[in-house]
């Protein structure tokens, strides 16, 4: 049993993370939220406990954190006894605090890819490039460390290997990973999370596994529409993201790509903004001789993510389109979730697409407090037994439902 559990973090889905964590801290003992902004982590606190979700009497604190520090991290971790550590800051840092978990034996979880700052969209699969170098590391010092445990990356990637494993197919032969935000935030233009991370996904090249192979084209390039539960015909755009990188590498599925929904008014702004020059992650002069970076410009002048959720409404439907034969036939299936703005900040304060970010997180630190996900390695999602991360979420508010021939159902196991 692992108890005692470190965020690091402070925006919208840290918030999710805190309450859900609250809500379980009798399996999940105390709670310490940390980040460069002591102030935010203590709204966070402030936040939990106005609503009550403290489950038990147990520590609920806010810290200062620089996590780019090892040395600052791993005394943090220490001086709390935290057992796990749920890092939902920024991907710059995903490095140095799963290093810092490493050499404290702490479990280390994650929602995003890690990033370098000086590079946009690296070669694929991404996963090789930082995260799997470690991989050795964790299984030498028995550290269990699961990457992109959010929703996509994490549900979804769930998702695809219930649809492998649980045979409904004899053959997979794609699967089309859907992300559809029918919400409105009110606001002429904003993003749902950090926009500096947001828009770097969308300035680069977008690679997907098709046919056995990396296939590049550019964003908004390649576009579908479906017809999907609840929020109904959804245009969305092949889109580059972090959990193709690893359901291609670990699923025998020929062709695994990404599609996000997005309105006609976001892509006008962002190909302005793009245009301008004004999403670029390199610094310029202006002609003071002060140094800026346009993209940290840009997220300065935008709303905060965390501040949409109060006048946020309407519903998300992410899900995977998985297509294969059975019996000599084709067949599809669609594995899914839908989740309500409103319904998210009445429970614990932040917009659906927090809530979809944080809730899973904070199942897989039940799953490995109890033992069942304590691998004592690095894994990636799909590695990991899927039916009682289903069946916990079921309970936590994520409720997945699967549409096949059959109808359109809950899933569980």
């Amino acid at each position: 049993m692992k108890r005692n559990v470190l965020i690091i973090g402070a925006g919208g889905v840290a918030q999710v993370v805190a309450h859900k964590c609250a809500q379980h801290n009798d399996v999940l003992g105390n709670i310490h939220i940390a980040s460069r902004t002591v102030d935010k982590c203590q709204q966070i606190v402030d936040s939990v406990q106005e609503k009550g979700s403290l489950k038990t009497a147990g520590d609920l604190e806010a810290h200062a954190l620089d996590a780019l520090n090892i040395e600052a991290t791993k005394a943090l971790i220490n001086k709390t006894q935290s057992q796990m550590v749920i890092n939902v800051g920024s991907p710059f840092i995903n490095m140095s605090v799963l290093q810092a978990c490493i050499e404290t034996g702490a479990a280390y979880m994650d929602t995003a890819i890690h990033e370098d700052p000086d590079k946009v969209c690296e070669n694929p699969p991404w996963y090789a490039n930082h995260e799997w170098k470690r991989k050795q590391l964790c299984a030498d010092n028995g550290v269990t460390a699961i990457l992109g445990v959010g929703f996509d990356p994490g549900m979804v990637n769930t998702y695809a290997a219930a649809a492998v494993k649980e045979g409904y197919f004899d053959r997979v032969e794609s699967i089309d990973i859907i992300d559809i935000n029918a919400g409105h935030h009110g606001h002429y233009f904003a993003t749902n999370f950090d926009p500096e991370i947001n828009f770097r996904e969308f300035t680069g090249r977008v690679w997907s596994w098709q046919n056995n192979a990396w296939v590049k084209n550019k964003m908004f390039e390649v576009k579908r529409t479906d017809d999907l539960p609840v929020v109904g015909m959804q245009t969305s755009y092949m889109t580059g993201h972090d959990e193709i990188h690893s359901l291609s590498h670990h699923l025998d599925v020929p062709t695994v790509r990404f599609w996000m929904g997005f309105g006609e008014h976001y892509i006008n702004v962002f190909n302005v903004l793009n245009s301008l020059g004004l999403l670029s992650e390199q610094p310029v002069k202006t002609a003071e001789g002060l140094e800026v970076v346009p993209l940290k410009v840009v997220k300065a002048i935008l709303p905060d993510p965390a501040s949409l959720a109060p006048n946020y409404t309407g519903k998300t439907c992410i899900g995977d389109l998985v297509k294969g034969k059975k019996d000599g036939k084709d067949k599809e299936i669609f594995i899914y979730n839908v989740s309500d703005h409103e319904a998210a900040y009445e429970e614990v304060g932040s917009q659906g697409i927090s809530y979809t970010a944080g809730v899973p997180v904070v199942a897989a630190a039940l799953l490995i407090a109890n033992g069942e996900w304590d691998v004592s390695r690095m894994v990636n999602v799909e590695e990991l037994p899927h039916r009682p991360f289903i069946n916990l979420l079921n309970d936590m508010g994520m409720p997945t439902r699967i549409k096949d021939e059959q109808g359109d159902r809950p899933l569980s196991f």
